[in-house]
């Protein structure tokens, strides 16, 4: 008998594979523990941006080969692209048996219309200053990679972890302004569009709320990343709920060829929002 979770629905999103601050190991984890019907890989999977033949680790070709294996045993699986893999746009509308290559997905589940995409098209930067986004990106994967070694320092000293880029987000009012109005604009949008729930990545802020948009209440679903949060959403029991995974002790960026064990590591599920 399997012990993976059964799931109808997981939405994962900026796994960012082809960078340092990847959570490769965690991530194929996480795919090994549940067993979905459909499972949206909400963009930003591959970092084509920064991708460089120089880095791509074993970690992060199984996490290909493990997807590649959930197609193979019957899971839907919906790659929608992101700003990081804009390159696969041109593929939009790719079908192959239960594999789908597309911009966006529109599902009707339990009578809610579901509207999943990235949400960079709804990002200022990203429509007008698509290099200062670009040269962001680096900056961020080395603010991941000192954040690390850093935190590997407090470890050891049996102190509390922090993070950087999220100290930095709720300590800059222009970042905090840039959130609330992506989750404001994305919400109305949806409400124009008719649709009951929206989901999507991009701002790597996990969440699950209802936002009021006139007289119509939208449920508003962000799946986070695998770059700091290791967070997906997950949809079943006609609830959606967020589901955060724990770093491993031996997650810095070394040994990322090493073998996975899942003996040092225990899931965290929380639930966050009763029902959509």
């Amino acid at each position: 008998m399997s012990d993976k979770r059964p799931l109808d629905i997981a939405v994962i999103s900026d796994v960012h594979l082809g960078i340092y601050g990847c959570h490769a190991k965690e991530l194929i984890q996480y795919l090994d523990s549940i067993d979905p019907r459909i499972l949206v890989l909400n963009g930003d999977i591959i970092d084509i941006w920064q991708f460089s033949k120089r880095y791509f680790p074993k970690a992060h070709t199984k996490v290909i080969r493990k997807i590649l294996k959930m197609i193979g045993k019957g899971t839907e699986v919906y790659y929608l692209t992101g700003n990081h893999d804009e390159a696969l746009r041109k593929y939009a509308g790719f079908e192959l048996g239960n594999f789908t290559i597309d911009n966006k997905l529109v599902l009707e589940v339990d009578g809610k219309k579901h509207w999943f995409f990235h949400g960079d098209v709804y990002d200022v930067t990203m429509k007008n200053s698509k290099w200062l986004a670009k040269l962001g990106g680096k900056g961020y994967d080395l603010l991941i990679i000192l954040n690390r070694l850093v935190n590997n320092v407090l470890e050891s000293m049996g102190r509390e972890k922090m993070s950087f880029s999220k100290k930095v987000k709720q300590g800059v009012k222009s970042a905090v302004k840039f959130i609330s109005d992506f989750e404001q604009t994305v919400a109305e949008i949806a409400a124009d569009k008719d649709f009951d729930v929206v989901c999507c990545g991009h701002i790597h802020q996990p969440l699950i709320k209802e936002m009021k948009v006139g007289d119509k209440t939208i449920t508003y679903l962000n799946s986070g990343d695998w770059v700091e949060s290791l967070t997906s959403l997950e949809y079943i029991h006609q609830q959606w709920s967020l589901y955060q995974h724990p770093v491993t002790r031996k997650s810095p960026v070394v040994a990322e060829d090493d073998d996975d064990s899942l003996a040092d590591w225990d899931a965290t599920r929380i639930i966050t929002f009763p029902g959509s």
